[in-house]
């Protein structure tokens, strides 16, 4: 390669979490799904955007940008947000982050599997995260129809793990999907759990409240509002089987 050639890319990012543990063996009754999802950055929006604001959040409450948002941390005020036992802090804490939802710009693409469900209508059901990780592979890939390979970040959960994850990963990939197709230019790129990005804390923390409002969608969940908006849909604003996909 000669200095100045540039390896062809797609204009988008996709960093992943989940939510929710995908044995099938243990299955908590209080949350008995499985979410994966999938937020779809524009590249030019994540550089000039999406990096600066939550850069700027973290330095207003904390002085320093190594704080990695966790979602689990925030709502169980442990670790450095400890800071949140101060209620008035809480308040304006909570109302900061979900403003910076709201105007960082991303599509959102999400796959939720009911274990008890899955268990109930499968004799020998696939892995919720196979299932999850194949809809929402599907769903970028009528998104974008991408000409150049886009890097799909996910955190990496050990040797044994990502190997099994990658596996599954390229079966989808050649053509084991309800697309019938190969989606060649999908590009899985593993990421350490020490590794402060953005995107993956913006992932962290949409994951749970899908989940909460899939089992819940009566009551109240001010991140699910704000998540709404920002979900892909059809042509007349349908989400369900869209930017959303609920199994079984």
């Amino acid at each position: 390669m000669q200095l100045g050639d540039h390896v062809p890319s797609s204009e988008h990012i996709v960093y992943v979490d989940e939510s929710g543990d995908h044995s099938l063996t243990s299955v908590n009754p209080e949350y008995p799904v499985f979410v994966l999802a999938f937020c779809v950055f524009a590249k030019a929006d994540y550089s000039t955007l999406v990096t600066p604001r939550v850069t700027d959040f973290k330095f207003k409450y904390f002085g320093h940008d190594q704080i990695v948002l966790h979602e689990r941390d925030i709502r169980q005020k442990t670790g450095p947000f400890k800071i949140l036992n101060n209620q008035n802090l809480n308040k304006l804490f909570l109302q900061d982050l979900s403003d910076l939802m709201n105007e960082v710009p991303f599509t959102l693409i999400a796959a939720v599997v009911n274990k008890l469900l899955l268990g109930h209508h499968y004799s020998d059901p696939e892995s919720p995260y196979d299932l999850a990780l194949t809809f929402c592979m599907e769903r970028l890939q009528m998104h974008l129809r991408p000409k150049a390979p886009v890097p799909i970040v996910v955190e990496s959960r050990g040797k044994k793990e990502d190997a099994e994850l990658e596996l599954v990963f390229r079966r989808v990939c050649d053509g084991s999907n309800h697309l019938g197709e190969k989606l060649p230019n999908l590009d899985i790129v593993f990421a350490s759990k020490q590794t402060n990005a953005p995107g993956l804390q913006l992932a962290d923390l949409v994951a749970r409240p899908i989940g909460r409002h899939v089992m819940q969608p009566e009551q109240p969940n001010q991140a699910w509002d704000i998540l709404d908006a920002k979900f892909r849909r059809d042509k007349n604003g349908k989400v369900d089987g869209w930017g959303l996909k609920c199994f079984p």
